[in-house]
């Protein structure tokens, strides 16, 4: 009798345990109208707190207790609405598939991960998911991920940011094989921090209100260059190794950064003209009469009147030289 009473509680609030059909480590979340299905594998029931009751707006709390020992948990999105979203925390790295979902939030982002870690993207071979967000300046994308942001997988992945970018990474980015597609974005297209890294796929930007994608340094960690297979990077650096590169419509640069851009291969559609670098160049000598706004190395403004190394800043171009 109790556990005929504990099916049907799940079953009120939308959850539903140990289905045969679902794998090990793995939730689904299937989308129909103002309803999710969340689907949860038994092994790993006991870490997942679902807060949605059955609405369309899901809501999954994943327990600090994940770990190795656990293994990685993978999200399985698939199904329609209009009026729903994908919430995720926790504090290990995770998987979110999209399987051929559709999501449009009119309140605020389609996804909104609040995981820290590595989170990956995965989009199913074949299917085309699609996101759509509603004004909240509360958050930063129509994709707003709070950890290292990695797409992978040879599907398609249509965005349109209503609010502010359409994809948006508190850390990095990378790319696989993936293709995006970004029909409009109120701001950037694409805007992340740490590094953007293509390593191959496309992404199609058509309409960005600022630019088409921008880079940053992420303030709350210490800038380190290029890393060696990008560990621990923290540089503000754009690279492309392959792929196709299609980006207009915008208003401001067509990529921005504060490293520099790197291009090893691939194609693109637009001018380097187009973009605009404040990477600190190299170190050179110069006479005391040298232009532009001058910084000492701890970033306040001085008159660089005694010999020593200095930062010089003239409209995007900045540069640190030896005044003698």
């Amino acid at each position: 009798m109790k556990k005929i009473i504990t099916v049907v509680i799940c079953l009120l609030t939308g959850t539903v345990l140990g289905r045969a059909a679902v794998a090990s480590n793995t939730v689904e979340i299937v989308y129909n109208g103002n309803t999710a299905t969340v689907t949860v594998a038994a092994n790993i029931s006991s870490y997942i707190t679902n807060q949605s009751n059955g609405s369309s707006h899901v809501k999954l709390v994943q327990s600090a207790s994940v770990s190795d020992a656990t293994g990685e948990i993978t999200y399985i999105l698939s199904g329609s609405t209009t009026d729903g979203e994908f919430y995720l925390d926790g504090s290990y790295k995770t998987t979110i598939e999209l399987n051929g979902v559709t999501i449009t939030n009119p309140s605020g982002p389609a996804l909104n991960i609040q995981d820290g870690k590595r989170v990956k993207v995965k989009l199913t071979e074949g299917k085309t998911s699609t996101l759509s967000d509603g004004v909240n300046d509360d958050y930063n994308g129509c994709l707003h991920c709070k950890g290292h942001t990695e797409f992978r997988g040879k599907g398609t992945l249509n965005v349109t940011g209503n609010s502010r970018h359409a994809i948006y990474s508190k850390e990095y980015i990378q790319l696989k094989n993936a293709t995006i597609n970004i029909s409009n974005a109120v701001k950037d297209g694409i805007h992340c921090k740490e590094y953007f890294y293509m390593e191959s796929g496309t992404v199609n930007i058509t309409k960005a209100g600022d630019d088409g994608i921008q880079v940053e340094f992420n303030s709350g960690s210490t800038t380190t260059g290029t890393t060696i297979e990008h560990e621990d990077e923290n540089s503000g650096n754009f690279y492309q190794d392959a792929g196709t590169l299609n980006i207009k419509g915008y208003n401001g640069k067509a990529i921005k950064t504060d490293g520099t851009i790197t291009y090893k291969g691939g194609t693109r559609n637009f001018s380097d003209a187009d973009t605009q670098t404040t990477a600190v160049a190299t170190i050179t000598s110069s006479p005391s009469s040298e232009t532009g706004t001058a910084y000492d190395l701890q970033g306040r403004k001085t008159n660089a009147t005694r010999p020593g190394l200095y930062i010089f800043k003239n409209g995007n171009t900045t540069i640190k030289r030896i005044v003698r």
